[in-house]
């Protein structure tokens, strides 16, 4: 037995004397004499990327908890430092937990119990007083462990059907069951739980029988898996835990939320865009039947069948359903989120393969609500600078990634920067011979998107490592952060590297917005750039709204570096490079509109252009064009209602009421509604 096991055995024996001499002996507490020391493993989708370890102590009247985060996740090494002050009765007085670097500290949260109620002081913002809400707990996003443990134990000991939480929401507990996994050869049991209110959506966490946390899995838009040191053999029980937990929640929202479509569903009165020209036809009646659009025409000439159900859709603008091409849906939370928004077709560009297909399986064979989903496999190479735990440092392990990917129903592999350029020219090659296109980073060790592209790769991610193309003689690396905002990019440069993107048939997916969204001068309030962030869940708000942005120097740099880069796009989308909309890892759904304004405002789109990078483009790129990404008769009944016209103002886009997919009508608010986002104007 190692020595943690020792002491997590000997604080066992310890608690259930305490709890035996508690009810004997009035005011004895089970923490009255903690002393434990432990770690918890940090995974970014299944990948080991650091440790947190923490100790908890009794001292005097209070209990003691203490945390330390580090983490190398991509080459970016962070720390959290943490301390927890409870009561005896777990009650909480002082939480403050910091960011810790060599040259730097920086608040996350600090929640000071006072005589007055309560401070809290969220990021670098000033503290406020608050009223300290009965049962209260200081809880963020990213948590440490071991205090979440502690909000736990204090849960269950007070029997809380939800415990408030600061600065904002509250946490529900829901027991599932209870799980067997096998630890050195032994059976041991642990309870299961679903909880709400932490991250946006749900974790799974496992708590053993002393009701000390084990394992927790969870998403917040990325996937996290912390394990106690010593389970870390059950990890991919633990995964498979979460599956079906996120499964039972996409089935309850289906139930809740979707109504079965009638034979014939007549959506009446509206204007139709159809993504093709810029004609707007207005008055229009669009008939579906059987997930396919069957007849569009003027209301007057367009007979509808007795037995259809009609939609009066009087007034609002009808387009083909949006895509987001850079998704990295994490979480079932999306499904609604998506549908909400107006999107009916995502291409998923990271993920955890195990919940990945199963999601895409479950709204592909219809007994889900959701987008369709096609699933593009993260593949990197060797060392911590690696991302995820799919990784190719080989030719064989390249054509073994491939065939898996294949195996799974994947369209495309995508590549990250640290695959080396022989194992890439393996990976492409056996990804076209099966069918499979390839897309993803310009690799750190290929050097330039040139060479990338002529290594194999179809298509390109991020703005920022495919404008490389302009300097073909340079390398990614060599060029820098911001190369663009004091370079002189000659229409010459802009001509040459069109013509060879064109020459090759590649795609970009530029993702300007989170550019947008990272640099904005220190203090800047988000709103200025993403009107809708104040509707977000507030379980993102942490990651998703207090962004710490930039020094004035970087904001303006990275303006005229936006700027630059936006103009070359704009001579590239002239040139008929196809250029699609997605958002990576911004603000929910909202990013997809902001993503498309800028290719209007800033590149010079037409606003039928803007919306055809998220309808038609990206349906062409991976050759579905011929079912869906138009309105037109024969096509998947994928369709955005609007209440007012994109072409007029391409901001319109967000002006969506509801959406058909795959035939199923949708009211947006309701969607809205359960996934714990505002809905427009409320």
């Amino acid at each position: 037995m190692n020595e943690m096991s020792k002491r997590a055995v000997c604080r066992r024996a310890c608690l259930v004397l305490a709890v035996t001499l508690s009810s004997c002996i009035p005011g004895v507490s089970e923490w009255s004499d903690v002393h434990e020391d432990g770690s918890f493993l940090m995974y970014r989708r299944q990948s080991l990327i650091g440790e947190e370890t923490f100790s908890i102590r009794s001292d005097g009247d209070s209990i003691v908890v203490r945390s330390l985060q580090g983490e190398n996740e991509r080459g970016r090494v962070t720390g959290v430092e943490t301390e927890l002050r409870l009561g005896q009765d777990l009650s909480p007085a002082l939480y403050r937990s910091r960011r810790i670097s060599d040259s730097d500290t920086t608040n996350i949260l600090e929640v000071v119990a006072t005589a007055q109620g309560v401070s809290v002081r969220e990021k670098e913002t000033d503290a406020v007083s608050l009223s300290a809400p009965d049962g209260f707990f200081p809880v963020h996003g990213n948590v440490p462990a071991a205090v979440e443990a502690m909000l736990y134990h204090r849960h269950l000991a007070l029997g809380l059907d939800a415990s408030p939480t600061l600065p904002r929401g509250e946490v529900v507990m829901t027991h599932r069951g209870t799980d067997v996994v096998q630890i050195g050869g032994s059976d041991v049991s642990l309870e299961r739980y679903v909880v709400e209110g932490i991250n946006w959506g749900l974790r799974t966490i496992w708590l053993n029988h002393a009701n000390d946390l084990v394992a927790l899995v969870y998403a917040n838009t990325q996937f996290r898996e912390a394990i106690r040191s010593g389970y870390e053999e059950a990890l991919p029980h633990f995964i498979a835990g979460h599956v079906d937990e996120q499964m039972r929640t996409l089935a309850e929202y289906t139930e809740e939320l979707r109504d079965d479509p009638a034979a014939v569903t007549a959506l009446v009165g509206g204007d139709v865009v159809d993504g093709l020209s810029d004609d707007t036809h207005p008055d229009m009646t669009v008939l579906i039947e059987a997930g396919r659009i069957r007849e569009i025409g003027p209301r007057a000439e367009v007979e509808i069948p007795e037995d259809a159900d009609v939609l009066d859709v009087t007034g609002k603008t009808l387009i083909p359903g949006l895509w987001d091409m850079h998704a990295h849906a994490n979480q079932v939370q999306w499904a609604p989120t998506y549908l909400a928004g107006g999107v009916t077709t995502i291409r998923d560009l990271g993920n955890e393969l195990e919940f990945a297909t199963a999601f895409r399986d479950a709204v592909a064979e219809g007994w889900a609500m959701g987008p369709e989903i096609l699933l593009a496999g993260m593949t990197d190479g060797a060392g911590i600078t690696g991302n995820g735990v799919v990784r190719a440092r080989t030719a064989a392990e390249a054509r073994e990634v491939v065939a898996r990917y294949d195996d799974e129903g994947y369209k495309q592999v995508k590549i990250y920067t640290a695959i080396e350029p022989d194992v890439l020219s393996v990976l492409t090659e056996e990804a076209h011979q099966r069918g499979m296109t390839v897309t993803g980073h310009v690799p750190r060790a290929v050097g330039n998107t040139v060479d990338a592209v002529a290594l194999g790769m179809d298509q390109l991610n991020h703005r920022g490592l495919f404008l490389s193309v302009l300097f073909p003689e340079e390398s990614v690396a060599d060029l820098g952060a911001l190369y663009l905002f004091d370079r002189d990019v000659s229409p010459a440069r802009i001509a040459r590297a069109a013509e060879f993107l064109l020459e090759h048939g590649t795609a970009l997916d530029p993702t300007i917005s989170l550019d947008m969204l990272r640099n904005l001068p220190r203090g800047t309030l988000l709103e200025t750039v993403e009107p809708d962030v104040g509707r977000i869940a507030y379980e993102l708000w942490e990651g998703k709204r207090f962004l710490p942005g930039v020094d004035t120097t970087r904001a303006e740099q990275m303006a005229e570096d936006v700027r630059v880069a936006m103009d070359v796009l704009g001579a590239f989308h002239r040139a008929g490079v196809p250029i699609v909309a997605g958002t990576d890892n911004g603000v929910p759904l909202f990013n997809l509109y902001l993503e498309i304004e800028a290719y209007h405002d800033l590149a010079g789109f037409s606003p039928l252009d803007a919306l055809r990078s998220a309808t038609i483009v990206p349906a062409r790129v991976m050759g579905m064009d011929a079912e869906t990404g138009s309105l037109e008769v024969g096509k998947e009944a994928d369709i955005a209602i609007l209440d007012r016209n994109p072409l007029v103002d391409i901001r319109n886009l967000r002006s969506v009421s509801a959406v058909m997919s795959d035939g199923v009508y949708y009211e947006s608010a309701p969607l809205w509604g359960a996934v714990d986002f505002r809905a427009a104007g409320r």
